[in-house]
């Protein structure tokens, strides 16, 4: 039986517009038959705050303290809250929804995801779980990813290591999975709005048990390299696939750099909600 093979696409750090046109431009070209399945690892330079496509950024996020940080701040087009992308490794994964292996629900397809880096965090030796929120668990109204993990998302020692968030736009899936390695919960909180002082410094105090960095939690070095091989078997081990590197051409980057500058880099579509 012939084994599937799909993309993985292995990067350094770029920049927050030019990491969303990316992945924006890899969605088209699956949707389009012009590359099949995509696995992609990226980290940010400059670190930047990521906010949901339909998240509102008015009253919520401290635009200028974004910038006094030297942090870039873009709109995903993936669901979900804010997300501050620096010590970290990002996961994408580009798929259509009538691909035999995707649940037809949301919650389902992310089940599936979260089994494979779970699959990929036991390689590390790394023993982790399902975030399962209590079914009358009410919402805080946080701004932040990392303040509440959703369903099916990582966790350990009760603390949120994983944050994903989905979309699904004419047919195709596209997830996003924040990877920190070591977390600056007093840097996290200095871009967000509070009611007031105490209310802030109350949040903080308790973030610090909702939320970690991998490696912070472990007590040792993971070797980046080591980490995206793990998370790639785990991909693979789940999904029966085999991977086989993507190699972006330059008439490619041209796309990618032209979607950056005239979406991404836009403040009429940051602020846009």
């Amino acid at each position: 039986m012939t084994v599937e093979r799909w993309l993985l696409l292995d990067q350094e750090k770029l920049e927050p517009a030019v990491n969303m046109a990316i992945d924006e431009k890899l969605t088209d070209w699956h949707r389009a038959g012009q590359i099949p399945p995509v696995l992609r690892f990226y980290g940010w330079a400059p670190a930047g705050l990521s906010v949901g496509y339909f998240q509102r950024t008015q009253g919520k996020i401290d635009y200028e303290a974004v910038q006094k940080h030297g942090f870039e701040m873009v709109r995903r087009p993936t669901g979900g809250q804010a997300v501050l992308h620096d010590d970290e490794l990002t996961y994408s994964f580009v798929i259509s929804e009538e691909h035999e292996a995707i649940p037809k629900t949301i919650k389902a397809a992310h089940k599936l995801i979260s089994e494979a880096l779970l699959v990929g965090l036991a390689k590390l030796d790394i023993e982790a779980s399902f975030a399962i929120p209590e079914a009358k668990q009410t919402g805080s109204g946080t701004a932040i990813c990392f303040e509440e993990p959703s369903w099916y998302e990582i966790t350990m020692q009760d603390r949120k290591i994983i944050g994903s968030a989905q979309g699904r736009h004419q047919g195709i899936l596209l997830q996003h999975g924040s990877i920190p390695l070591h977390m600056n919960a007093t840097e996290l909180f200095d871009l967000f709005v509070f009611e007031n002082a105490r209310v802030k410094e109350r949040m903080l105090r308790a973030f610090g048990g909702k939320a970690s960095g991998i490696l912070d939690l472990i007590g040792r070095e993971i070797p980046l390299d080591e980490m995206k091989k793990a998370f790639q078997d785990g991909f693979a081990q789940v999904f029966d696939v085999a991977f086989e590197e993507l190699t972006l051409s330059d008439a490619q980057w041209d796309e990618i750099h032209a979607l950056a500058e005239n979406k991404f880099r836009q403040e009429s579509y940051l602020f846009s909600r």
